[in-house]
């Protein structure tokens, strides 16, 4: 008989590793929380360093698990993963169980709240927005302020939720700075003569060609980059926003008025994963993501036998890398089932 494996999670990370073990011959199931696959891909218009449509990665993963004799459960909360015998077992939120050879985690990441950063004003003042609402924007065709008007001064502010002691999260999110100079570089291309403001710690651009673009940003786009800490965000009485801001590099204190204010909000665990977590009895690390077996080479597999990670659930990744890290998690699952005691 064929050996049964549960995917848990239909985001990148997910569809890839359902989509290579059927290819390798396993009759595979797929847990999605959400009515539909794809996860926080279906929000993005633009991917980078390229800018790539977001639209063409998904069409990749339809022809990827299209045709395939894949079992897809939407809509479905897997809440724990427990082991009977020489299987493993799937709860799900319903008290549903399902049985499997073996078990691919693909809970990938939420996006941190920003209004737990209440000096910044989210859902305070309408025009400060996270950066998956101007993703949004993007999608519609038309970057314009809540009162209908098309911004002359838009403001970034970076590391919201990451590299932060008082939320908690110490890490750092490794996409927030790319994605704030893609979408700097999309908010110019959508409305020209705007003035764009990035508010930065430090730019840390550790992929490839993500420097390249940076360059593009300041050189080719007029994108400006001040290193310093927004302190407070408030709103003048013609609803513009009133940031204040220390530039660390020309050592004085900036007072600006702009039209609208993104919050670049970092990763964090998914809540599904961090109950998944608890109730499993699988290991997390410092910063709450689940915790591999082995930073160096094992970082697919769980503390538990039979479990395997695939994606951002593990620690913040692009597409690229979630994508490999699934097809790692693949070659783990083959390895592991092809024992002859199972």
């Amino acid at each position: 008989m064929k050996k049964h494996v549960i995917v848990i999670g239909g985001g990148p990370a997910g569809m890839e590793a359902a989509g290579q073990l059927i290819k390798n011959g396993y009759d595979v199931s797929l847990f999605e929380k959400d009515k539909t696959t794809g996860g926080h891909l279906n929000e993005w218009f633009k991917l980078f360093p390229d800018r790539r449509a977001g639209s063409e990665v998904l069409d990749y993963y339809k022809n990827l698990i299209s045709g395939k004799d894949l079992k897809i459960i939407n809509s479905t909360v897997v809440e724990k993963v427990g082991q009977s015998g020489g299987s493993l077992t799937v709860s799900t939120k319903e008290g549903i169980e399902h049985t499997a050879d073996a078990v691919v985690i693909a809970t990938g990441f939420d996006l941190f709240k920003s209004t737990r950063k209440e000096e910044y004003g989210y859902e305070i003042y309408d025009n400060v927005i996270s950066s998956a609402d101007l993703e949004a924007m993007f999608r519609k065709g038309a970057v314009i302020t809540s009162e209908g008007k098309t911004p002359k001064n838009v403001g970034f502010v970076h590391c919201v939720g990451s590299r932060d002691e008082k939320v908690g999260n110490l890490y750092c999110s490794k996409l927030c700075c790319i994605t704030a100079v893609k979408q700097a570089i999309e908010i110019k291309e959508h409305v020209p003569g705007t003035k764009v403001y990035c508010f930065y710690m430090d730019m840390r651009m550790g992929g490839a060609y993500y420097e390249e673009l940076y360059r593009e940003a300041q050189e080719e786009w007029g994108v400006n980059f001040i290193r310093g800490k927004v302190s407070e965000v408030s709103e003048s009485i013609n609803n513009r926003l009133i940031v204040k801001v220390e530039d660390t590099l020309a050592g004085r204190p900036l007072k600006m008025e702009l039209d609208m204010l993104v919050l670049m909000a970092g990763m964090e665990m998914s809540e599904a994963g961090k109950k998944l977590a608890s109730l499993t009895g699988l290991k997390t690390g410092d910063n709450r993501f689940f915790s591999p077996a082995d930073h160096h080479y094992g970082s697919n597999r769980s503390n538990i036998s039979g479990i395997f990670y695939a994606g951002a659930c593990t620690m913040p990744m692009n597409i690229t890398e979630t994508i490999s890290h699934a097809r790692a998690a693949v070659a783990d699952v083959i390895d592991y089932l092809k024992d002859s005691k199972r």
